[in-house]
């Protein structure tokens, strides 16, 4: 059996902690059953496993995911990388491309599709084995996963079972899909007993691959890939859920949530401060999260959430944290803290200056063992200065050891790379225009030339 999890997402609803590259699944603020901190997607992997439920996982997310993903991840977990995001149906027929022509996965394997980011307990887990055990046994091409639902909600689709009771209890066919209903139809849909889907799939790897073929016929991955945008940028339950013509349902009645706000995350946090942060003994029901040095003081204020963090402080009754998307939907600024596979890096400066200069300060940390690719900028210079830990630095195909106190310079169309002997951390200062991520050419470097 084979796992693919989404992982999908704009990263505003969490402002300012998620951006476009850190998104509310890849924020390490749950805690794991030892107390460590850990994120949605590392707790979703975590009960995978601790359930055996699967050979092998993959994850199918965009480009900019991608260190996220390793820096959190085994590398048991595979990466499948999307061109371009288009949606969930696309999303799961390239994985099902990736198993089926990349990795020599059958047609009969079974595959479960499913959000990376659901806030579940254990017995989750054990409804998609049911969910598996009725397409092994070839009960239904298609079986869904359905929700109890609380509320008329608009924000998920909702599966409508069919009204004669089936033989077995464990599952019900599906009469009808309908996905993310206005609020009168979704008081009707709850009239008929109809439960939220919640994005659980299961299927044979066949059934998807034939759908494929309806829009790129090839056996070629690579092929797929490039042709990715001629599939339809709709949803899973759009395009398959809707149209499938012998589908079933598992019904959970466990624990579910969406924590995709503030309100919603800050339920499920052992603690309500996080941070340098005072907090008055007038404030009540009230969340600090403090990502930055300096201080937060809280006082009279209650039902709210205080967020501080590099991209911005978000201050923000708990009710409304829902509606916080529209606001920053029209900030257009880059990423202030990123995580990457070889460590973090975050913006302590960015300024223009009126003579038509620009500079970029950053603290990048990397972690012991990890490199930054042997390099060249093609419009800017960088200092360095080494503030802690030691490294190896490479500038145009000289080698040396580098430590805390030292400081190398680096200018435009130079040649070069850094190399973590322990975790090290230093103070990068660039100057030129325009200082963009993207002004960057990568090559090839032997680090196991260099001898004490």
């Amino acid at each position: 059996m084979e796992i693919v999890l989404l992982s999908g997402g704009s990263g505003k609803r969490l402002w300012p902690l998620s951006n476009g590259t850190r998104l509310k699944q890849f924020l390490q603020l749950l805690h794991r059953p030892d107390g460590q901190k850990e994120s949605m997607v590392q707790r979703v992997v975590r009960q995978i496993n601790e359930a055996e439920l699967a050979s092998s996982i993959t994850i199918v997310a965009c480009a900019t995911q991608r260190d996220s993903i390793e820096s959190q991840l085994d590398a048991n977990v595979k990466m499948v990388t999307e061109p371009e995001n288009r949606d969930t149906f696309p999303a799961i027929a390239l994985a099902a491309a990736h198993l089926a022509m990349e990795r020599g996965c059958s047609r009969d394997e079974v595959v479960v599709a499913m959000p990376c980011d659901a806030y579940t307990e254990n017995a989750y887990f054990d409804s998609v084995r049911t969910m598996v055990s009725l397409i092994e046994d070839d009960v239904t091409e298609l079986v869904m996963m359905g929700i109890v639902p609380t509320n008329p909600s608009t924000k998920y689709g909702y599966i409508v079972p069919a009204m004669s009771n089936e033989p077995n209890s464990t599952y019900r066919l599906v009469q009808q899909f309908v996905e993310k209903p206005h609020k009168k139809k979704a008081k009707e849909l709850l009239a008929k007993q109809a439960l939220w889907n919640s994005g659980v799939f299961v299927f044979r790897l066949g059934y998807i691959i034939d759908l494929l073929g309806k829009y790129i016929q090839t056996t070629s991955y690579p092929e797929v890939c490039r042709r990715y945008a001629e599939l339809p940028k709709t949803s899973f339950d759009y395009e398959v859920a809707e149209k499938a013509t012998s589908a079933a349902m598992v019904l959970y009645e466990g624990q579910w949530k969406d924590l995709g706000t503030w309100e919603a995350l800050t339920k499920e946090l052992p603690v309500t401060v996080m941070g340098n942060v005072v907090m008055g003994a007038e404030t009540k029901n009230t969340t600090i999260i403090n990502e930055l040095g300096l201080p937060v003081v809280c006082d009279g204020i209650s039902d709210a959430v205080v967020i501080a963090g590099h991209d911005g402080i978000l201050v923000c009754r708990k009710g409304d944290s829902e509606h916080i998307k529209r606001y920053v939907e029209p900030l257009n600024h880059r990423p202030m803290y990123e995580e990457r596979r070889w460590g973090t890096y975050r913006v302590l400066d960015d300024t223009c200056y009126a003579t038509g200069e620009h500079a970029l300060t950053k603290s990048i940390t990397l972690k012991p063992g990890k490199h930054i690719s042997y390099q060249i900028h093609h419009h800017r210079s960088e200092v360095w200065t080494f503030v802690e830990g030691e490294g190896l630095f490479v500038l145009n195909g000289v080698m040396r050891k580098v430590k805390a106190g030292d400081t190398v310079v680096i200018p435009v169309e130079h040649y070069h790379a850094i190399k973590a002997l322990t975790e090290l951390t230093f103070i990068e200062v660039q100057a030129g225009h325009p200082l963009i991520e993207e002004d960057i050419e990568r090559f090839d470097w032997d680090w196991s030339q260099y001898v004490e």
